[in-house]
């Protein structure tokens, strides 16, 4: 966006705006990954799989991990977003990453307008629709604010701390068996393969790992001697979103442990409530809606950031692009409707992309014109050739059970 500050040059201020931009980059990604699909998610997956479902929760930080910082130190050393990267490996093959990203992040997006006008619903009482519609006003708002790079940084980290010092006393009030679930974290009674291709799909997977890596090129954070930096902004993201995830996996599990069945077209809502009634129900439109809003300034700012670097106009019109993003998923979401399915369903989708986008960061990690010299150690490639394997065979394993479902 034209308006970023430090767009291509250190970001003002000296290591105290540097430090803020690091930061940024982590709440950034974070809270594009703890969206409504997230909290949808983590509600129905632990009423299914009770305290097992912590040890779904350690693996897929584990892959994350594997995942994150690998691309993240990839983009950073190469100085150029992944689009690029990939057409210098193969003409066109930026153009297939860029189409992969923005399709599953318009599922996302979607997903994210819906959190939103539920949200809106439950404060407010007006119907989910036309609180999607404000939203989406609100979003676009922040994009077309003269300081647009400053407000998301400053935009994701407040909001973000509300949505997990909320989610916290929620924990708290629903009194879960903590001996119980921690001791199944590290040694479950079940494993579901497709639930941890939808946890990472949903919190690495599509545009997701590429948001704070892209928006630290734009604070001019980049090059070898950030690599530091980089590798702590990346992790920073993941244990922030994971932090989260674990919060709210034990106060839903309080809450299924006690006996109470979650409405299933409502999950999230249902923990919140049973929780701390009344007043929970009101932390939960609070919490979504800050899930929802700052999922689609995330997946906006993102996906199309995966397009701008290959055509002038869209560098030049990005504002507007990001602005019928905006609106086109708001459209499919007042017409289609059914967000908790689509919730689900887009975690998943993103899940089945990440390996496609992990392998071709990783053989870029392999042509020194790209790296320009730098060596990308060896276990980082081993470990994320892990898990481009392990999440393309539980991807399969997922489409198989979808088939089957038909």
């Amino acid at each position: 966006m034209q308006s970023k500050p430090g767009h291509n040059s250190p970001p003002p201020g000296g290591a105290g705006g540097k430090n803020s931009a690091i930061l940024g980059a982590a709440f950034l990604m974070a809270t594009s990954a703890i969206g409504p699909g997230f909290l949808t998610q983590t509600s129905l997956f632990t009423e299914q799989l009770l305290t097992s479902f912590g040890f779904v929760i350690l693996v897929s930080i584990l892959l994350d991990i594997g995942a994150q910082i690998n691309i993240w130190r990839i983009v950073s050393v190469s100085e150029n977003r992944a689009q690029d990267v990939a057409n210098k490996i193969f003409p066109g093959l930026g153009f297939f990453l860029a189409a992969l990203i923005a399709f599953g992040g318009l599922i996302f997006n979607i997903g994210n307008i819906a959190g939103c006008g539920l949200g809106v619903n439950v404060l407010t009482g007006l119907k989910p629709e036309y609180g999607a519609i404000i939203s989406c006003v609100i979003a676009l708002g922040i994009f077309w604010y003269k300081e647009a790079g400053q407000l998301i940084d400053g935009f994701s980290k407040w909001l973000g701390l509300v949505m997990i010092g909320l989610t916290v006393y929620i924990a708290f009030s629903s009194h879960p068996p903590l001996g119980q679930a921690l001791y199944r974290t590290v040694w479950p009674e079940k494993i579901d393969v497709m639930k941890i291709v939808t946890l990472v799909g949903g919190t690495v997977g599509g545009y997701i790992s590429f948001a704070g890596a892209h928006r630290l090129l734009d604070a001019g954070i980049k090059g070898k001697e950030n690599l530091h930096q980089v590798t702590r902004s990346a992790v920073s993201g993941i244990l922030i979103t994971s932090t989260m995830r674990y919060v709210l996996f034990l106060a839903a599990l309080g809450v299924v442990w006690g006996g109470v069945t979650l409405a299933a077209g409502n999950p999230a809502a249902s923990v919140f409530q049973s929780a701390a009634g009344e007043l929970g129900y009101k932390f939960f439109g609070i919490v979504i809606w800050i899930a929802a809003i700052t999922s689609v300034v995330g997946a906006s700012f993102t996906s199309v950031s995966f397009w701008k670097t290959l055509h002038p106009v869209i560098a030049k019109q990005e504002k507007i692009i990001i602005s019928l993003f905006i609106i086109v998923s708001t459209i499919i979401f007042v017409s289609v409707g059914n967000p908790v399915k689509l919730l689900v369903f887009a975690g998943g989708a993103n899940g089945i992309i990440l390996p496609i986008a992990l392998a071709v960061m990783l053989v870029a990690a392999t042509k020194s014109s790209i790296m320009k010299g730098y060596n990308h150690p060896v276990w980082m490639q081993v470990a994320g050739w892990l898990v481009v394997v392990a999440m393309s065979w539980m991807s399969i394993l997922t489409i198989q059970q979808a088939i089957q479902k038909l």
